[in-house]
């Protein structure tokens, strides 16, 4: 990075605009995360008053000239006991019940306690990054 006269911009500087953008982009990340807040609010209040209608009515869809309200169920699953969980999916050999992700935190703690084992088809990508502490000055 080059300043308006084309020498390299200093360490210092650097470090300086990174904080600087760092913290605009906070704010308006806050900014961002209250308005959001307030719009899922409103929009909840409205759904609510639309699931209100559609049992009073016996309806699971209604066509409006601005579109068509759809009442359906949503259904979440999740466990409160873990141990149990796997063991039922050990039982049954029902592995498709989990996500098919890695739990970076976990992989990398069983790695550095067994590096003699890896898993056939892990892939892992190391990068740099960048860290900036804000000066206590």
């Amino acid at each position: 990075m080059k300043d308006e006269d084309g020498a390299p911009v200093p360490i210092d500087k650097l470090a300086e605009i990174y904080i600087k953008i760092r913290d605009a982009k906070q704010e308006a990340q806050r900014k961002f995360e209250e308005a959001d807040a307030n719009m899922k609010e409103q929009l909840d209040t409205i759904a609510a008053r639309m699931l209100e209608i559609c049992k009073a009515t016996g309806a699971d869809s209604i066509k409006t000239k601005a579109g068509t309200i759809v009442r359906s169920v949503k259904t979440r699953y999740w466990t409160s006991d873990w141990e149990s969980m796997y063991a039922f999916i050990s039982e049954h050999n029902a592995l498709p019940l989990l996500e098919k992700r890695i739990a970076q935190t976990n992989m990398k703690q069983f790695l550095e306690e067994n590096p003699e084992v890896l898993p056939k088809g892990l892939n892992v990508d190391n990068e740099y990054t960048i860290v900036v502490r804000r000066s206590k000055a």
